[in-house]
């Protein structure tokens, strides 16, 4: 049974926005700005080079969406164009660590701020944890369009949260109300890399998308316009709300700050204000976790409709029209990874690793013009060559650098990465039997 495509281009841009904005514009300007030398014109130039860098990314999965518009997205693009082992290891680690950690990174942080306005004990913000997983999966088997729907109003009051916070600290600030003393050390040069990594990851999570193409209706058109509209936003609210937070706290107070959103307010209006962006950080991350959940499942009902993941995975539930069990095993070891903890250690190790596979998938770009070019292509990414080329250049420069500085951590990730190969093997081998046994 085919997933229904119920997804319109309103809900992909808000899918895009909610799942990319969690925790990063809440706390990462701080040390962005301490890595340039307390330079705004820079730090600002970081995150509009991030910026553009992703919306490159974004233009380039537009034609692989419009011109592949199946389920799993990102996954399908690298089993095309790549092989179907390396299609599998992004679908392993997405499975077992970066998705999975990220929604379970997103939940254990989301009981962390939720006891700034609740008193929670250890046991108790695990429980939360847990039950905001549970409620989300809850969400996303009853229907994709119930998922939708609150993906949508989440991303709005996150949206509007974060402009309404804005237009405040403009409003009301002093300047360097509460600027502080912070010391710099280490080159330029170095410190511009070191931000663009932090930049690029509060940019993470348009892929997401993809991999709900086969639910997004006229994905041909949908697809380019959801992303072009959708990373340009991003650039927009990530650009004011770093000016804000100078305008608020001056160069050096928000470069000395790791919570500069709540700085900021705090500095603005006062300590029982800044409770507010937790709240508003509250909703970040429940949004983001939902945009997690509505999408990375397509990809294990994907790989299992390959015959490479349990099979349960790929059934489409009967009155949901979801793929249910795919949701509720994610989900599942989510819970496990939060209550764990186990989750800090995988994703410290694999996250950069999911850089390998988006350059893979805009190379894709070219291999798919090269071996289909008859193919019909609703849109084809503006600038082509330059403009997939440079984000596989950035990707792979980010991938390098992690290699170069944090050789241990790389191996090991990598390591955990390539530990899905004997399981392809094992799971390839039993489909082939099967295919076999059916003939």
């Amino acid at each position: 049974m085919p997933l229904l495509r119920t997804l319109n281009f309103r809900d992909v841009v808000l899918l895009i926005i909610g799942t990319v904005i969690g925790s990063g514009i809440f706390l990462v300007p701080g040390p962005v700005l301490r890595n340039v030398h307390n330079r705004v014109g820079l730090a600002l130039l970081v995150w509009l080079v991030g910026g553009v860098l992703s919306l490159m990314g974004a233009l380039t999965y537009g034609e692989l969406g419009a011109m592949k518009p199946q389920a799993g997205g990102l996954y399908v693009y690298i089993r095309d164009c790549f092989g179907r082992p390396v299609a599998f290891l992004y679908g392993w680690a997405l499975f077992f660590m970066i998705s999975s950690g990220s929604v379970a990174t997103l939940a254990v942080a989301f009981s962390t701020y939720l006891r700034q306005i609740v008193p929670l004990n250890n046991v108790a913000a695990k429980i939360v944890a847990a039950a905001m997983i549970v409620l989300v999966a809850v969400i996303n088997v009853i229907g994709t369009r119930k998922s939708a729907n609150v993906q949508n109003v989440a991303t709005a009051l996150k949206v509007a949260a974060i402009l309404a916070m804005t237009v405040v600290l403009f409003a009301f600030s002093h300047q360097a109300s509460a600027a502080a003393g912070v010391v710099v050390q280490g080159s330029l040069a170095s410190g511009f890399g070191l931000s663009m990594i932090s930049v690029l990851w509060a940019y993470e999570g348009w892929q997401y998308c993809t991999f709900s193409a086969g639910e997004i209706t006229e994905p041909q058109k949908t697809f380019p316009r959801a992303f072009l509209v959708g990373t340009l936003v991003l650039i927009i609210i990530y650009l004011l709300a770093n000016l804000a937070y100078v305008f608020a706290l001056g160069a050096n107070g928000a470069a000395a700050s790791d919570s500069v959103a709540a700085d900021a307010v705090r500095a603005v209006l006062g300590a029982g204000f800044a409770k507010l962006i937790s709240l508003a950080i509250l909703v970040s991350m429940f949004s983001a976790a939902n945009g997690l959940i509505l999408t990375s499942p397509r990809v294990y009902y994907a790989m299992a409709n390959d015959g490479v993941f349990f099979r349960k995975l790929a059934e489409v539930h009967p009155r949901y029209k979801t793929p249910a069990f795919a949701v509720i095993a994610g989900c599942a070891w989510s819970v496990v990874l939060a209550v764990s903890g186990t989750f800090e250690q995988l994703l410290t190790y694999v996250v950069f690793t999911g850089w390998i596979f988006y350059a893979l998938g805009a190379a894709a770009v070219f291999v798919y013009r090269r071996r289909e070019p008859n193919t019909p292509r609703p849109y084809r990414v503006p600038g082509y060559p330059v403009t997939p080329l440079l984000f596989v250049v950035a990707a792979g420069a980010l991938v390098i650098n992690t290699i170069v500085a944090q050789p241990g951590r790389a191996l090991v990730g990598l390591g955990l990465v390539l530990a899905g190969a004997p399981v392809y093997l094992i799971w390839s081998t039993r489909s082939a039997r099967a295919a076999a046994a059916d003939d």
